[in-house]
């Protein structure tokens, strides 16, 4: 284990290429394990798909953010229970930062696909929505990182 913790990649034989960070880091604990997720897009992993992105004749893209909030979630969800051998899941988010790159057009939408994961104050996690100027890729409208914790 190195001093940080456990490294969960989702596919760790990838290139690693210019960006190098573990999907989700596991810090060392005795009864519970904190977990953090590194900046999560809608892409998915297994396939390279983009949930709420399509591509215009003239190459542009039609995005959605609550297609990808949702998948955001989604691929979340899937880290955490990745990591923890399906013990854990969104559902255990402690902490999390959302980036948008439009609050104007898109923080109701990403807004409205949250509260259908998170219903209520009492099982939401805590959460800061920062606009940004730009994500890592043009077909990017949501990225979110988070923190997690999971009994062992």
């Amino acid at each position: 284990m190195a001093p940080n913790g456990d490294a969960y990649v989702v596919n760790p034989g990838a290139p690693e290429g210019n960006s190098r960070f573990a999907n989700v880091r596991i810090s060392p604990a005795s009864s519970h394990r904190t977990i953090y997720v590194a900046g999560t897009a809608c892409v998915r992993p297994s396939d390279g798909t983009w949930p709420g992105v399509a591509q215009n004749a003239d190459g542009s893209f039609a995005l959605d953010v609550r297609v990808q909030t949702a998948a955001v979630l989604e691929n979340i969800d899937n880290l955490i229970k990745g990591a923890t051998n399906g013990k854990g899941g969104v559902q255990n988010l402690i902490d999390a930062v959302v980036y948008i790159v439009d609050m104007d057009r898109d923080y109701s939408g990403m807004n409205e696909e949250w509260n259908k994961v998170f219903p209520t104050r009492a099982v939401a996690p805590a959460r800061a929505t920062i606009g940004v100027k730009q994500l890592p890729d043009p077909r990017m409208l949501v990225e979110v990182k988070a923190v997690a914790i999971v009994e062992f």
